[in-house]
């Protein structure tokens, strides 16, 4: 039976501490969870060790003090990269922006992205939509509170992310998954 490889367990190690005080949004749940969740559905389309480890640390950068310089001297230039690519800019300066401003940014991005960038953002969308609709069927609507967007919002941008994820990712599986999620979380709407 093949093990992880070194590189990925050390990357666990490395998630699981920057977001050890840090849990999800509205709930008692450890972050890590979410990384960790985004990386497993990698693990099962197959996709290679760097993107799996770019998945374990994708808000690493954005969300802790661990820099790209830190990973790349860990991981390697192409976890990098990869993290780098799906990170958003929370701040300009010591400001912070919009939350459109910074999705609208994220979209403009990933409109170029490859197709191992595009997979790491559709997992990570995929797990938020379906961890959305759990707490949904939990807690009710007022989920939608615990978010820094309405829901008429977040609607527009994973509507948005699924097509340009589409244009970059084609018939992917991940990508019937990630419009399955959506489709549900829409039915929920008002």
């Amino acid at each position: 039976m093949p093990t992880f490889s070194p590189l990925i367990d050390r990357a666990l190690v490395v998630s699981a501490t920057a977001h050890r005080n840090q849990v999800r949004k509205g709930s008692q749940v450890p972050y890590v969870i979410h990384p960790v969740h985004v990386a497993l559905l990698l693990i099962r389309h197959q996709f290679p060790d760097e993107v799996i480890i770019a998945a374990l640390l994708h808000d690493v950068v954005e969300d802790t003090s661990i820099t790209l310089a830190e990973l790349q001297a860990e991981f390697g230039e192409e976890v990098a990269r990869l993290v780098a690519a799906v990170s958003e800019q929370k701040t300009e300066g010591t400001e912070p922006l919009p939350w459109k401003v910074r999705k609208e940014a994220q979209l403009r991005k990933l409109g170029h992205a490859d197709r191992h960038i595009a997979a790491i953002k559709t997992a990570d969308a995929l797990h938020n939509l379906q961890a959305t609709l759990c707490d949904l069927k939990r807690r009710g609507p007022q989920v939608w509170t615990h978010f820094r967007a309405s829901q008429s919002e977040q609607l527009w941008y994973y509507r948005s992310l699924r097509e340009v994820l589409s244009q970059r990712l084609g018939d992917h599986p991940l990508l019937t998954e990630l419009s399955d999620a959506l489709a549900a979380l829409q039915e929920q709407a008002p």
